[in-house]
């Protein structure tokens, strides 16, 4: 755990769609949780330009363990900490917890991001200005 950096922090709502006939929220749903914590974060380094470019991110890989369940309603905390940065790669992990109940976690994760160009499909190099803001956010 040393070798991450906290990053982010996003609250999210559990919807009552988002349970399932067990009762609980769906595991598919933390990788939903996921993506919408990492978009709020990636905004944050830099609102429009990873959208508006022929370049940005894509998910290589992800994995969630699953520690609790969760239950309507909740709102959830999903800490964002990011590992050592590759050429091309962006290495991303997560901490779920159910708001104001902090000891708790409910569910873990991890997804590697990877910069491609979206016309080749090929990876690029991660752009200077996400290393630059990466960078500032680990001071």
């Amino acid at each position: 755990m040393a070798d991450r950096t906290p990053v982010f922090t996003a609250q999210i709502p559990v919807r009552w769609g988002d349970m399932d006939a067990m009762g609980h929220v769906n595991n598919s749903r933390f990788f939903t949780y996921f993506e919408q914590a990492r978009l709020e974060w990636l905004e944050t380094l830099a609102p429009d330009d990873w959208r508006q470019g022929s370049t940005g991110p894509i998910l290589a890989s992800a994995k969630c363990d699953f520690k609790r369940p969760v239950v309507y309603p909740a709102t959830l905390d999903i800490a964002i900490s990011v590992g050592a940065l590759g050429r091309t790669s962006l290495p991303t992990f997560y901490v779920v917890r159910v708001e104001h109940e902090d000891e708790t976690v409910v569910a873990t994760g991890e997804a590697t991001l990877v910069w491609i160009d979206y016309a080749t499909g090929q990876p690029v190099p991660l752009p200077e200005a996400l290393r630059t803001a990466l960078t500032a956010q680990s001071e």
